[in-house]
């Protein structure tokens, strides 16, 4: 019998490193793996701004429903605050029931600035957006997180999540 669906959610603050592990995991589980990136979303395919009731949650949950289909593995990264993507959380709570993996980048602002600067897009915003963005702690109450601390590199991520996902 095959195997259903499993989600991975990566959420955290801008620059705490969920694009990077988005795109490792896909290459980690290979073929049949889909990445869905808020930020491409949101700010390439629908060309909105973020905030409360965010025009790009439907789309999101529609994606995340074709990949449960078509898709071994769904991964959703983005900043994806919390109350405002609340009722996306719910949907796909519902959807994937006890199939979701999700991890929340609990870094330290001082060290999401400093890996920002070694982004492509380092030069399209800076500290002040990123302080004004900054959430604190800004956990699911819908969807138990694993936390990932700044003393975790790339690979014992990658490795962790891989791990969690095939038990």
């Amino acid at each position: 019998m095959d195997r259903a669906a499993q989600l991975i959610i990566l959420r955290g603050n801008s620059g705490s490193g969920k694009t990077t592990t988005g795109k490792a995991l896909q290459r980690k589980f290979g073929y049949g793996t889909m990445l869905i990136s808020q930020d491409i979303v949101r700010r390439e395919m629908l060309f909105v701004k973020d905030g409360p009731n965010p025009k790009a949650n439907q789309l999101l949950f529609e994606l995340a429903q074709y990949g449960k289909s078509h898709c071994k593995i769904v991964i959703l990264e983005g900043i994806l605050n919390s109350k405002w993507y609340k009722q996306l959380f719910e949907n796909l709570l519902k959807e994937f029931n006890n199939h979701i993996f999700a991890y929340y980048f609990d870094i330290p602002f001082e060290e999401t600035l400093a890996r920002h600067q070694h982004k492509p897009n380092a030069h399209e915003f800076g500290e002040k957006e990123m302080r004004e963005w900054w959430m604190d702690k800004d956990f699911l109450d819908s969807i138990p997180e694993v936390c990932l601390h700044k003393d975790l590199s790339l690979n014992e991520i990658v490795d962790k999540i891989y791990r969690d996902v095939m038990k």
